[in-house]
């Protein structure tokens, strides 16, 4: 079968081309022949085929794993780096930073001789040194034995916020949009106001744009979760609450970065994490032992809440899928059906997890891509078969339908593996069909192997995608609460009145930074009159910041969800210790009564990017807003009537710790596998979950104000 017979153009660094029949192909292993992995005319699937038929297995195992990879520009050493500082050639010791878990090796020998293809890029450089990079990676791919090309991976790079590792790796150098849930606040509001999502349809479309230029074809996102557990720390990555809104999104975003199917302009996505990491065990997250399970302690909750997202990814044709961490747990969940059949929980990781890959997702949701495992399924996060070799994790995984092992370079134990006759061979090999397949699409092999770094500075820097991401900034802002029509703060309300502007955090030294940047920004509107001295204000707009947590640790006790400061909490082992979420709370209220004795009002905006129990906020202010890494401007556009409001919240917020509580078998009083808008089924007499505020607006999915 034949998929194009248009001569694409071809450009080659380091072998030749060759002409056959009038046409140009590459002549990738230097034989002065045709075979059918360089012809262009065939399949992508048929000329994958061929190629692994001409590999050995070291070349195989290679292509099987990927591992990130610094740019030259971030080693400190330039005597490590090589081709004029582009590439990073340091070797790292194991055990000397996160990332070496096995000995790092320089990039050229690792694609040369380890024959490794996939890679994660976590640095934050300029578009065209980004471009050049990926072009020295793929000159030295084109020179191996073979010439198969690199692909490269990363995570989100289009949204605001500070720079998370494995979510959210660099930050302001592509168009800036607020984070996940903010662009689900949008969107959200945009639907209650008669309208669609495509506000996702464009940030896709727009992103993709980006990084096809720069030469970054994979994007480990977006997360198709839906948030269930109100204390999991990667509330913020996801689309929220509501898994038919979720659905639609993940559905947009597909299409955006793909297109209606993969092709030569795709950016492949990989969705992840399959089945759904929102439900889990009281918030702790499987980054760690503690959080290693999900909890389904409600009939149908797996098929109604967690999987729906799942089947629009595979609908829309998502390249990959990324399955979780974490283990379905037995003894606290009830058993779940899918498509009439009870699920056999097998207490292992789902990328170990045979009938989770092959039955549901493979054979039930119809998936055709491949499986690509979250990092460090081997060696850390190896939950349900700690007690097994490396060697034997690869084989379960591999066996079980994992076909690409994440953040690793460890040849040697998939290689044990193989050797010892745990993986057969004709399993290795639809792996890198599957593998190579994708990079046929994406015309690595053809006229797609280099960019230009000039374009990708064009590209990323065009006006109409930073205005763009602006205005989605602006239509995240969400009122939660106006008392006595507050907001919006006119010039007309404004005369004579002068404001004090301040940025509370967890860490003193960055509230300081952002408050500088809010009072510059609240400049800029031109209508407000400041003041460094809240005692001579009449108006107060206060930005809260709270953090709680991190992925990699396990806080002592449960997630703190309460904006607070040295609080006493009991950790789970009995014994006490405090927690702060946000620094300085009493001066906080200080601020706020000072304004409200002289009569003067208080707006409060809280960044939500977990959902906060707003108890020792929401009473201090007149106008309550919700940010989601959304940036300080348009959200003064907004308080002052610029911009009509528009956004809602995308998920609910606690009432109160007690809604949350946990007792002492670990069991919560809100089920961890419902969401916040449908808890109120499962919750004991009396108790409502969504918080409720002065003038009876309850914070639930949905939520917003306007005027």
């Amino acid at each position: 079968m034949e998929s194009n017979q248009k001569q694409p153009k071809l450009e080659s660094r380091v072998k030749n081309i060759i002409e056959i029949d009038g046409l140009k192909f590459k002549d990738l292993n230097n034989s002065g022949k045709l075979e059918p992995y360089k012809d262009w005319r065939l399949t992508p699937k048929e000329r994958a085929e061929n190629l692994v038929s001409l590999m050995n297995i070291d070349e195989k195992i290679g292509m099987m794993l990927i591992n990130t990879r610094k740019m030259g520009l971030s080693q400190e050493d330039k005597s490590k780096t090589s081709h004029d500082g582009v590439l990073d050639e340091a070797i790292v010791e194991k055990g000397e930073n996160i990332f070496a878990v096995a000995k790092i090796y320089g990039t050229t020998h690792t694609i040369e001789n380890m024959h490794l293809r996939h890679f994660i890029h976590r640095d934050n450089h300029s578009p065209a040194q980004m471009a050049e990079w990926i072009n020295k990676m793929n000159e030295i791919a084109e020179g191996t034995r073979l010439g198969i090309p690199c692909l490269i991976a990363s995570n989100s790079r289009n949204e605001n916020g500070e720079s998370i590792f494995g979510m959210n790796d660099a930050v302001g150098i592509f168009s800036t949009w607020p984070g996940t849930l903010g662009l689900a606040a949008a969107a959200m509001g945009d639907i209650k106001n008669g309208g669609d999502a495509s506000l996702i349809s464009e940030f896709a479309k727009i992103a993709h744009d980006e990084w096809d230029a720069t030469g970054i074809r994979k994007g480990y996102m977006y997360m198709a979760d839906t948030a269930t557990d109100p204390r999991w720390q990667r509330t913020y990555g996801t689309f929220g609450e509501d898994a038919e809104f979720i659905s639609d999104a993940i559905g947009r975003i597909i299409d955006g970065f793909q297109g209606k199917e993969l092709g030569k302009d795709s950016i492949a996505m990989t969705t992840k994490h399959f089945p759904g990491g929102g439900a889990r065990e009281n918030g702790f997250d499987p980054h760690y032992a503690e959080g290693k399970w999900n909890l389904y302690p409600t009939p149908g909750s797996l098929e109604k809440y967690h999987l729906p997202p799942f089947r629009a990814a595979v609908e829309h044709g998502t390249s990959s899928i990324m399955p979780y961490y974490s283990i379905p747990s037995i003894s606290k969940s009830v058993v779940q059906e899918f498509g009439g059949e009870d699920i056999p929980f097998e207490e292992v990781g789902f990328t170990f997890n045979h009938y989770f890959l092959q039955r549901i997702l493979r054979e039930g949701l119809g998936f055709k891509g491949y499986i690509n495992s979250d990092s460090g399924i081997t060696n850390k996060m190896s939950w349900g078969v700690e007690d097994k070799s490396e060697a034997e994790r690869f084989a379960k995984a591999i066996n079980a339908g994992t076909d690409l092992v994440a953040d690793t370079n460890d040849i040697e134990n998939l290689k044990i593996a193989i050797e010892k006759g745990w993986i057969s061979e004709k399993r290795i090999n639809e792996a890198n069909v599957r593998l190579l397949t994708e990079m046929f699409t994406l015309g690595l092999f053809d006229d797609r192997t280099y960019v230009s770094p000039e374009n990708a500075t064009e590209v990323v820097g065009t006006p109409a995608h930073w205005e763009a991401a602006y205005e989605a900034h602006k239509k995240s802002v969400t009122v939660l609460k106006n008392s006595n029509e507050t907001l919006p703060l006119t010039a007309e309300k404004l005369t004579n009145k002068k404001v004090y502007v301040e940025v509370f955090h967890k860490d003193p030294k960055l509230a300081g930074t952002y408050t500088d940047q809010a009072r510059k920004e609240c400049k800029e509107i031109g209508i407000f009159t400041l003041t460094e001295n809240h005692e001579e204000a009449e108006v107060a707009i206060l930005f809260l910041q709270p953090k709680s947590g991190s992925y990699f640790n396990a806080t002592p006790g449960l997630l703190e969800l309460e904006l607070c400061e040295n609080k006493t909490i009991k950790a789970l082992d009995g014994s006490e210790y405090q927690e702060t979420t946000l620094t300085e709370i009493d001066r906080l209220k200080e601020v706020c009564n000072d304004i409200h004795n002289r009569g003067g009002k208080v707006v409060i905006s809280v960044n939500v990017t977990l959902p906060w129990i707003l108890g020792n906020a929401e009473p201090l202010a007149d106008a309550l807003i919700a940010g989601y890494d959304t940036f300080f401007k348009p959200q003064f556009e907004v308080i002052a009537g610029q911009f009509k409001p528009v956004g809602v919240l995308p998920l609910s917020l606690p009432a109160s710790e007690e809604v949350i509580a946990v007792d002492e078998n670990g069991d919560c009083k809100s089920p961890n596998d419902v969401p916040g808008y449908d808890k109120d089924k499962y919750m004991s007499e009396g108790l409502s979950y969504a918080y409720k505020d002065s003038d009876g607006n309850v914070y639930k999915l949905g939520h917003g104000l306007t005027y």
